[in-house]
């Protein structure tokens, strides 16, 4: 198996460039006080944050902004660690492999859990998408494993790309409302069907992606 020192992260998303760009400047303005340790709890504090903003919402719509916040803390902490590590020189592959990725799936619970017991999404719905992106998760890291090569970014979406839309959706519902209709009799709202629609597409990616990656380890034990 490969050497998780010698990892290769593919990372493509539309936001990529900006983003590098960003947090490169950020790790150049870093005081030395703060440490990549510090910015994974700024990471986690952020997703706790998010799953507190969606809470409240059952009281005011206005949470949803605290949610939208926290999605930028989140991205702060959880996106500037690792580059931090590596502007310093000071990285820990293993370890940090593994510390990122537990946190991660940590956070995808904690907000996933928050949008359902939200005042705008229902709780299945919100596990149903939880599903679909732990799905995807669990697959990046099984090709890492296996292959050296960890993907970031699926059909040019990546963890930025799914933070940004879930502000946008917070500040159209903070704007517009959140209608609901009804559907084959059940009652569905507009940010429930925009969950079931990254639900599905997810699923989708998995189910691509793992058939795509099954097909080119064929044979690779024997050669």
């Amino acid at each position: 198996m490969p050497d998780i020192e010698t990892q290769t992260r593919i990372q493509n998303s539309i936001l990529d460039p900006i983003e590098r760009r960003a947090l490169h400047w950020l790790a150049e303005r870093t005081p030395q006080r703060i440490t990549p340790d510090t910015l994974t709890i700024i990471g986690i504090l952020g997703s706790l944050v998010i799953f507190a903003g969606y809470v409240f919402t059952n009281t005011s719509s206005g949470f949803l902004w605290l949610a939208s916040i926290g999605f930028i803390i989140n991205w702060y902490g959880d996106s500037l660690d690792g580059t931090l590590a590596r502007f310093r020189k000071i990285e820990r592959p293993k370890f940090g492999f593994y510390i990122d990725h537990i946190v991660d799936a940590f956070s995808q619970v904690i907000v996933f859990t928050g949008l359902g017991l939200s005042a705008y999404v229902r709780l299945d719905i919100a596990c149903l998408a939880m599903s679909g992106y732990l799905l995807l998760s669990v697959l990046a890291y099984v090709y890492a494993f296996v292959t050296g090569v960890f993907r970031i970014s699926y059909a040019k979406i990546g963890p930025t790309e799914v933070r940004v839309i879930a502000i946008v959706a917070n500040i159209l519902v903070f704007f517009f409302g959140n209608p609901v209709y009804e559907f084959f009799g059940a009652d569905i709202s507009a940010f429930d069907s925009l969950i079931v629609v990254i639900a599905v597409l997810l699923a989708l990616f998995f189910l691509i992606t793992s058939i795509r990656y099954g097909r080119s380890l064929v044979g690779v034990d024997s050669k």
